[in-house]
């Protein structure tokens, strides 16, 4: 069951397009295996709709009174529109007709690193994807995706792993794509999406294995022990 989704605020914005290129993907990632998102996205964009079409109408109404014809204009009486008929029970057959429809599943694109198998969101099949880079129990594909200083990657964790204990410069922002893994605040499971930034800090372990889809603006930051000597290589990983 999916419990960490993302909010309001980052889901309106998904619908208007004024996120970053990045977090869109991400978000629209997480849509994709996400009912309750689904739903309220649907909302928003039929809301966001009806501001459109009631716009659009305002303008339409406003130009038509202005444009109006009266009786007596010479273009309603010149016999243009004297024997116009409309075959209205053609019309129907038409518009009811659904025998030429045709129903295209989704393509499914699955990849397979190390021991977990894990499907492709939609959103990602366009993008290409760089080789995997391996760092003992952990491997990460940087996604060929330019959004400024945003880092969009792939990331799996063998079983038994886990990253050290860090917090992060800037945000990060992980999608759960397979698997499952915790950390001293929760345990996460396939389609949580959970947004970190400074103010938290994290060691990650999953036992089962996982794969991530992250996007991040800013380095890893090591917080505890020998793994400190690694931060001049946090922007790597991930």
């Amino acid at each position: 069951m999916i419990k960490h989704h993302p909010n309001a605020t980052m889901l309106k914005g998904f619908v208007e397009g004024t996120l970053a290129d990045s977090v869109s993907l991400i978000v629209s990632s997480h849509i994709e295996l996400c009912e309750h998102c689904q739903q309220h996205v649907d909302q928003l964009t039929l809301q966001a709709a009806n501001v459109v079409f009631n716009e659009d109408q305002a303008i339409d109404d406003a130009f038509f009174e202005e444009h109006l014809l009266s009786d007596d204009d010479p273009i309603l009486n010149n016999g243009l529109f004297e024997n116009i008929e409309f075959d209205l029970d053609a019309i129907d057959k038409i518009t009811a007709d659904t025998s030429r429809s045709i129903e295209i599943a989704p393509e499914v694109k699955k990849v397979t690193i190390a021991d977990t198998t894990f499907t492709v969101p939609r959103a990602l099949h366009s993008v290409a994807r760089k080789d995997w880079v391996n760092l003992g129990k952990i491997s990460r594909s940087r996604l060929d995706f330019d959004d400024e200083t945003h880092h969009t990657s792939l990331l799996h964790i063998g079983k038994d792993g886990q990253i050290p204990c860090h917090t992060h410069k800037g945000f990060e922002i992980t999608l759960l794509l397979e698997g499952s893994f915790e950390d001293e605040m929760g345990v996460y499971n396939k389609g949580d999406f959970i947004w970190l930034d400074g103010k938290h800090t994290h060691q990650p372990s999953t036992k089962e294995g996982c794969v991530c889809l992250t996007v991040s603006s800013d380095a890893l930051y090591f917080t505890k022990g020998m793994s400190q000597l690694f931060n001049p290589l946090g922007k790597y990983i991930y």
